[in-house]
């Protein structure tokens, strides 16, 4: 099993993000990682950024299974400083793209490319007692993953850096890297999960960097329509600007229903992309107060009815615990296939990265805004509001990335 937590350097510091409590995010100094396990990496990050899934942690999810002074982030590239003995793949002074996945490369679920459910990279008993199995570890993201420590900070520590690290040209945009490390590479996965097929007319719900994302691969793999779910006007905007359909959630409350008067015959393909978050109804809030529900079937709901039958939707959205009022008839009399999962990030490069150095796919687009590192803090308060400039992502770039010519492009 990988070691979860690493071994503090004696002296030396970083800084790093760390989880305080429900909205509170502080700049803290911590000890710097030293390789823990012979297969590990220390990397030096030059670029990070906030992510959705943090603002699960950010806004209280999941607090009861994370600690005080926690590591957040889970997108990062940077710089190889050192290898354990076992690393074949990469070097000290590589630059390299992390992948926030950890996979250990040789159990049964990695050697069939099912990376994200890696089974010797977790000990949660958590996961374990809640969904008889576990999953893969993940960088940053609370016990219920491992808890390791993510890569908002100065330094990684990577386990299993032969699978979880990608050595990349030095040449090549930080932010087109930082933006394949994961947001692309979900969406991606999204676009694998529900099989789009070129033709294929497509529902994506939820605009935000990962939504849009699925949204502009959709259409490179060749669909025909795409059509656009939000609440929030100004993502709306950036996916019309991008040729997608927009649907208002605020305008048409009964999604399915508006889609199928557009689409008589249905949608080939559905994805969620927002999480639960996205509900607009009252009912799931009062549930939640309650204890009688946590995430919400509502956006998974309009999806099934708006799928042709046949047809194929895939969950990317966060989902941890239970919901209520689940249409399982429909599902099943309409011969859908519902799919979901973190992503399986090693099995879709060097593919996605091709993509990228050939120039078929520029991700840098998600990034709206740059800032210092150092200004974390304020960057997840602005996030959180949807009020980054831009509307989308933060590229944040460390003191050893702004002095590092060669990784800020």
């Amino acid at each position: 099993m990988t070691s979860t937590l690493y071994k503090p350097h004696p002296t030396d510091k970083m800084k790093a993000a760390q989880w305080m409590g429900t909205r509170t995010i502080q700049l803290g100094t911590v000890a710097k990682p030293t390789i823990t396990d012979p297969s590990d990496a220390i990397i030096h990050i030059t670029h990070c950024t906030i992510g959705g899934a943090e603002l699960h942690l950010y806004d209280g999810e999941l607090s009861e299974l994370l600690s005080k002074g926690d590591i957040l982030g889970h997108e990062a590239i940077g710089t190889v400083e050192e290898v354990g003995g076992e690393v074949r793949s990469i070097s000290a002074d590589d630059r390299v793209m992390i992948l926030p996945v950890i996979a250990c490369g040789h159990c049964e679920f990695c050697m069939r490319q099912e990376f994200s459910l890696c089974d010797t990279t977790n000990p949660s008993r958590e996961m374990e007692s809640a969904y008889g199995h576990r999953v893969a570890g993940m960088l940053g993201f609370t016990r219920l993953y491992g808890g390791y420590p993510g890569a908002q900070a100065e330094y990684v520590r990577v386990p299993n850096a032969d699978f979880c690290c990608v050595r990349v040209p030095g040449d090549v945009d930080a932010k087109k890297l930082l933006g394949l490390a994961h947001v692309t590479t979900a969406a991606w996965h999204g676009c694998e999960l529900a099989d789009v097929q070129p033709g294929d007319i497509v529902g994506v719900w939820g605009c935000g960097p990962v939504g849009l994302s699925v949204q502009r691969l959709a259409v490179l793999r060749g669909a025909k329509k795409v059509y656009a779910v939000d609440k929030d006007a100004s993502r709306l905007q950036i996916a019309e600007g991008f040729g997608m359909i927009p649907v208002d959630v605020s305008v048409h409350s009964e999604v399915g229903d508006y889609i199928l008067s557009m689409e008589p015959r249905g949608l080939d393909c559905a994805v969620e992309a927002s999480g639960f978050r996205s509900t607009q109804k009252p009912q799931h809030a009062a549930m939640r107060a309650i204890g009688l529900e946590h995430d919400s079937s509502d956006t998974v709901s309009a999806m099934i009815k708006a799928t042709r039958k046949g047809g194929h939707l895939a969950l990317l959205g966060d989902f941890f615990y239970r919901t209520n009022d689940f249409p399982i008839g429909p599902l099943m009399e309409k011969g859908l296939t519902i799919r979901g999962g973190q992503v399986n990030s090693q099995k879709y490069h060097p593919l996605l990265l091709d993509m990228v150095t050939q120039g078929k796919y520029d991700p840098s687009w998600v990034f709206t805004y740059e800032d210092e590192f150092e200004n974390i803090v304020e960057d997840y308060r602005l996030f959180s509001r949807h009020e980054i400039p831009g509307g989308l992502k933060v590229c944040l770039v460390t003191e050893y990335g702004r002095g590092h010519a060669s990784s800020v492009q």
